[in-house]
């Protein structure tokens, strides 16, 4: 084996096209871009959506829905996760923050009833449900609501 006469594989190095050096190179004249159009002009830069001039999908599909600007958006906590307060319990949006049941102190916070109590809770929150507002009373709490 003889360093010199090393050589890389065969179709491994590909010589560069070198467009518009005359009829014998066979890239020249139009250098391989066709006949006029976007494509053949200089500066051509297409959006990969961009479909020829047809009037593109997201401008032939319908409008659908809207956004409330007067939506109420509330973090939500339900009667099981209460249970891990101690009886007679103040509930506050402070003490669920500092338990982790809701994530940030600037955010509403609405009481569901989705599970049991069975300990005597004050809570304070935004919302209430029915449902909810009547397990507590039922176990002997009280839920007050907070603007």
């Amino acid at each position: 084996m003889d360093l010199s006469k090393l050589k890389p594989a065969s179709g491994a190095k590909k010589r560069r096209k070198r467009v518009g050096c005359g009829p014998g190179s066979g890239h020249g004249k139009t250098s391989t871009k066709g006949h006029k159009g976007t494509q053949a002009r200089s500066g051509n830069t297409m959006h990969a959506w961009y479909e020829g001039g047809q009037m593109p999908l997201q401008r032939r599909l319908p409008k659908r829905g809207f956004t409330n600007i007067f939506r109420v958006a509330y973090q939500v906590v339900n009667l099981v996760d209460l249970e891990r307060f101690e009886a007679n319990a103040t509930v506050d949006v402070d003490k669920l923050l500092e338990s982790g049941l809701v994530r940030k102190a600037s955010g509403r916070v609405k009481l569901l009833g989705n599970g049991e109590i069975n300990k005597v809770l004050n809570i304070t929150v935004h919302a209430c449900s029915k449902k909810a507002r009547e397990a507590v009373e039922k176990a002997g709490g009280q839920v007050n609501i907070v603007k």
